[in-house]
């Protein structure tokens, strides 16, 4: 009876995955969804990403929603937007992309949480930007600090090229998320822009910019002290 009932509550957990991610398949939907993960990263000072280490980010990708589901076979999937910042510190429009990460084990349940990468180099951008990327393989990546307090960690404790977040109940906090594999969202970004378009031609500007975007850029701007 017990096996049965895990079974069961398995199985309801990953209808909910699926149902979950289906609604994040339009972009629109997900740049409006980052925009709020945005707008409550300065919304409690001491449960926050150090504002230090999200002035001086090359890049910021937004994951909303990300699903972990575990029946039997366990993993994390979410979609969300990547932003860079060009030589004179400004930041260009989204980039959707694709996270994955799996894991092994007996895993019943499902949960959903938001998850915020900031990428501190260069280098960490463009080798996302150039094909599938993996974190802690193609560049270092760590839980990162929280709060006012955590700043100083930011720039002498930290040595990894990206930091990464999760935020769940209101609340940002530190998460690994090595081994995960991020991929440009191809069509995705055809689907939001109105044509094949490659992400650096997003990059350099060279791609009108949809007016659904108007308050997202308004709040990375915001966050990022720009």
């Amino acid at each position: 009876m017990k096996t049965l009932t895990r079974y069961l509550l398995g199985l309801a957990a990953l209808f909910t995955a699926i149902s979950v991610q289906a609604a994040a398949e339009d972009p629109t939907d997900r740049i409006e969804a980052a925009t709020e993960v945005l707008e409550k990263t300065v919304a409690m000072p001491e449960q926050e990403i150090p504002p230090a280490l999200l002035k001086n980010a090359q890049g910021i990708a937004v994951i909303p929603g990300v699903i972990k589901a575990g029946f039997f076979v366990g993993g994390s999937y979410g979609k969300g937007v990547l932003n860079v910042r060009d030589s004179n510190g400004r930041w260009s429009q989204p980039i959707f992309l694709k996270l994955a990460a799996g894991s092994l084990g007996w895993q019943i349940g499902a949960q959903s949480t938001d998850v915020v990468l900031v990428f501190k180099t260069r280098r960490s951008v463009e080798g996302l930007i150039n094909g599938t990327f993996t974190l802690g393989a193609d560049a270092a990546v760590a839980a990162g600090p929280v709060g006012r307090r955590g700043e100083a960690a930011t720039d002498v404790d930290l040595k990894a090229e990206i930091v990464s977040y999760s935020r769940s109940r209101g609340l940002f906090a530190g998460v690994s998320l090595e081994g995960a594999k991020l991929d440009v969202d191809k069509t995705a970004n055809t689907e939001f822009y109105g044509k094949a378009v490659r992400p650096r031609d997003i990059m350099d500007g060279n791609v009108p910019a949809p007016a659904i975007t108007g308050r997202y850029m308004q709040a990375i701007n915001k966050v990022t002290g720009n």
